[in-house]
Parts: structure tokens; sequence; C-alpha cells
């Protein structure tokens, strides 16, 4: 009952666009592609544990001795959405589509969040998150009206101003939509978006997910069913609904979630401990900042050996991603990419080559036979491969 997990997801640090990108208009997406070919990134730990071994990607350039297993990954979900990505991954694919709002949400909808909240709305149109705020900034602060917008994602986000709305309010406001957000309108998270300052404003860091529970059981429910404890390090309770997480560190931005998790490393525990790195996404990702995503990048590489150096004999170590957010793409979204899985333990064997996998789920899969643990989820476990 000792064996550990780090299971980390570098949010939509994708490896090139999917087999179906066109159809989501994300053909020639390529987020470490990018970062790559901008000569600024630096990551040796990922380049040890094989991320330049991984097969037709733009930036193959391989390693002899490599100290990871690796392996590029579709995804089968029918999203390119933060959630659909995480509870695939988790052994749980999506078949069907969350609903989108391309031309924002509708009346009935937006009438039943005004009388729950007992305010008014503005915008209700897909946006970028920094824009909205500086093109509806000033009208919420002068009226207490709620910036509501969306995205290209199962989202329905909420901003306000701190000093108008205080955040526990905020939060109150989310919850509610969450309530209504329900059946054909059950996106996928209702996003609190809280800002502060003044014009052009600045979103504060307190940002909350109020997520669908999924639908079906994870790989966290069958290791918690089994006596394992579920560590959830940044947005990881928030995008299962709590479902499965039995303990929860809020998000911090990626250094001190990754200081958390380099802290949890040195614990004793037994089970996973799930960590979503979010700032290369929303920070960086959605603002097509190549300098700064690749930077980040960097930043968790030299974490990412400090965490190496405390991880006991027996721990496995999972690196993945959600979805893509190329920087130097078009748009604002994210990206229909493919994402590296790159996959450590002093116990498994070196530089295999797990080619490319039909779905993220092989992942749970994987992690449910290396606990021993009844698991009835997607995907098809590679552990055979790995080990010795």
């Amino acid at each position: 009952m000792d064996k550990r997990v780090f299971w980390i997801v570098l949010d939509s640090v994708g490896c090139g666009s999917a087999p179906d990108a066109a159809a989501f208009g994300d053909e020639g997406s390529d987020t470490i592609g990018t970062c790559y070919r901008s000569g600024a990134l630096d990551v040796p730990n990922l380049a040890d544990l094989g991320l330049f071994n991984i097969d037709d990607t733009s930036f193959r350039d391989p390693l002899d001795d490599v100290s990871g297993c690796y392996c590029r990954m579709h995804e089968k979900s029918a999203g390119k959405d933060t959630t659909v990505g995480h509870w695939e991954m988790a052994g749980m694919i999506s078949h069907e589509p969350l609903p989108t709002y391309p031309e924002g949400f509708p009346k009935e909808i937006l009438d039943k969040l005004e009388a729950a909240t007992g305010r008014k709305i503005i915008c209700n149109l897909p946006y970028s998150g920094t824009e909205v705020i500086k093109d509806y900034g000033d009208e919420h602060v002068r009226t207490g009206a709620l910036i509501v917008y969306t995205s290209a994602d199962s989202v329905m986000q909420i901003a306000a101003h701190e000093d108008i709305v205080p955040i526990d309010e905020l939060y109150r406001i989310c919850g509610i939509a969450r309530e209504i957000m329900q059946g054909e309108h059950g996106v996928g998270r209702i996003i609190a978006r809280p800002f502060e300052g003044e014009w052009p404003y600045k979103r504060t860091v307190r940002r909350h997910d109020f997520s669908l529970q999924p639908p079906r059981e994870t790989v966290m429910d069958a290791l918690k069913s089994a006596g394992y404890v579920n560590i959830g390090v940044g947005k990881i309770k928030d995008i299962f609904a709590g479902k499965g997480v039995m303990v929860s560190y809020s998000n911090q931005g990626n250094d001190a979630n990754m200081e958390r998790t380099i802290d949890i490393a040195g614990s004793d525990f037994a089970g996973l401990c799930y960590v979503n790195l979010v700032d290369t996404d929303m920070i960086y990702g959605h603002r097509r900042d190549i300098p700064a995503y690749t930077k980040s990048l960097n930043d968790f590489d030299k974490q990412l050996g400090m965490l190496m150096d405390k991880m006991r004999d027996d721990d496995l170590l999972f690196i993945t991603a959600d979805h893509g957010c190329d920087p130097g793409y078009k748009g604002t979204d994210h990206t229909r990419e493919d994402v590296p899985c790159l996959v450590y333990g002093r116990s498994l064997r070196k530089g295999v080559d797990l080619g490319t996998r039909e779905t993220f789920a092989d992942q749970a899969a994987t992690i449910a036979e290396y606990f021993g643990i009844s698991y009835r989820g997607d995907g098809t476990s590679f552990l055979s491969e790995i080990t010795r």
C-alpha cells in the first residue's frame, strides 16, 4: 500500500496537430514546436525523459540515451478543453461534445441568472478574458452588472471587480450559475474571473472553476475505493468537481504548485498526487505570448529536476497535457493537438518508445494496473511495456 504516482498535467502543452485538427479549425497548430522554434526552449530534464524523442513531432531531436518512456497521445473525446481532457486521461472518454455558445447564452439562461443574483448581465459574447475587462470593466464598475462571456470551449465565465463584487459573492454567483447550467446547457465549467485595480484592470489569482461532475467513475474513484489517497494540486479538485479528490491544494500558480508537489514527495502517503499547472494555458497560451510560454516551460523543468530527486525507488511520474494552446497560432483559443506523455521511475525500463496511443485514457489504465486495483474505465494499460 506504499505505492505512489505523481501525475503532472502541463496545461495546454500540446505536441502538434491531432489527426482531426482541421475539423476544429486548428490544422498546423503545434504548441511545443512553437516554443522549440523560438530558440529559447531549455528543458534538459524533459529532454532526458524523452520529450524530443517523440515520433512525428516537428521538434523531434532525439537523444541516444534517455531515462524515461515516451509517447504521443490522441484525444478520443469530442472536445479540446480542460474538462474533457482531464476526464479522458483519468479514464472517461466523452463521446458527445459539451455545449458551446459561439453566439452567447440564450435569453432564458440570462433571465434566470439575473433573477437569482439580482444583478444585470453585460457582454454575453465569446471574448478574450483580458480584453473583456478592458472593454466592459468600466461599465461593470459603474453599474455592478456581471460581465458574462464565453469562448470556443464549453464554459461560462463571470468576471467581476473584487471591490464591486467581493470574492465570496462572486463564488456564490458562480455556484448559482452552475445549478442553472445543467442538462442540455451543462457546460463543462463555470469560471469565476475576478479582477482588480483601475482600467485596463488586472485579473487576480482567485479564479475558481465550478465543473460538472464526471458522469462515470474515474481512476481516482477506483483508487479511493481501494483505500489509496488522491491528492489534487492546482485546479484538479475544481476540474473533477471534487469527485474522488480527498486532499486538495488550490491553484497558486505554477511555481507554488510545483513547490507544493515537491513537499508532498517528501511526505508519507500512498496513492496519487495529481497536479495541474495552468499558467502555460491561462496566462501565456491564450494571450499568445511565445517568450513567456517558453520561459514557463523552462522554469518548470528546473523544478522537475528537484521533484525527481525527491522520488522514491518505486514511485512513478507521468507528465502530460490536456489539449493544446499554441502561442504562435491564430486567435486566442485552445488548439486541437495530440499531447506528450512521459513516464519515469527508477524501477522502470529506460528509453521505451510507446509510439502513438489512441487515447489519453491509457494513462489511467496503466496507473490502475500499477496499483493493482479494480478498474472499469477506458484505455489500455502499457505497464507491461515499461516494467523490467
